[in-house]
């Protein structure tokens, strides 16, 4: 007697095929979302090193010739400066350009300074020039192993700037990073007097 089903051996067999094929489905759709983490990772990376690159780039464009006193009040030798020791910021200038829409009692010029601090790269600004202490830091990059900064005038390259009256700021500076996962950046930046 036909009675037109399936027997146990064809729904077996078809069970095992569509356990194949959730399992090949489950196999691409993991693949899938480790490749977009992936993705969004490195975007996120490529996005940090954008706005660090801003940064930098609005700072050393807008670079006010003026010496300006840190924390302790002892005035730095030069308009620009980098790392003199271990633990010192590695670059710090003054730049102009600093909006006052609150019509508080400050220059337009602003203190800022760059630092390494264990794996992450920090801008601190001050809201005055000469002895305030810098504000919260602003972490512009996470994962960088070294930094290193050098300034460029008249076409020679130096670790540190010494000002000649007549151009009180380098023509250039260079800051080389070794980042984690995006390797040896090299950076150059043109100064330009405010």
């Amino acid at each position: 007697m036909n009675r037109g089903g399936f027997t146990l051996v064809e729904v077996l067999i078809s069970l095992a095929i569509f356990a194949v094929l959730g399992a090949a489905g489950a196999l691409m759709l993991s693949g899938t979302l480790e490749t977009r983490q992936s993705v969004q990772i490195q975007t996120d990376r490529l996005g940090e090193l954008q706005r660090m690159r801003a940064l930098l780039r609005a700072d050393l464009g807008q670079a006010a010739p003026r010496r300006t006193r840190g924390p302790t009040g002892r005035p730095s030798a030069q308009p620009i400066t980098g790392p003199v020791s271990a633990g010192e910021p590695l670059l710090v200038l003054a730049r102009s350009g600093l909006s006052n829409t609150d019509g508080a009692p400050r220059p337009s010029l602003q203190r800022v300074e760059y630092r390494l601090v264990e794996d992450r790269l920090e801008r601190r600004a001050t809201a005055y020039l000469d002895g305030a202490r810098p504000g919260p830091p602003q972490v512009l990059m996470h994962g960088v192993r070294r930094a290193d900064v050098s300034f460029i005038n008249n076409r020679s390259e130096a670790p540190a700037y010494s000002a000649p009256a007549d151009q009180p700021l380098p023509d250039g500076v260079r800051i080389r990073l070794t980042v984690d996962g995006l390797g040896e950046i090299d950076q150059l930046f043109l100064v330009e007097a405010a």
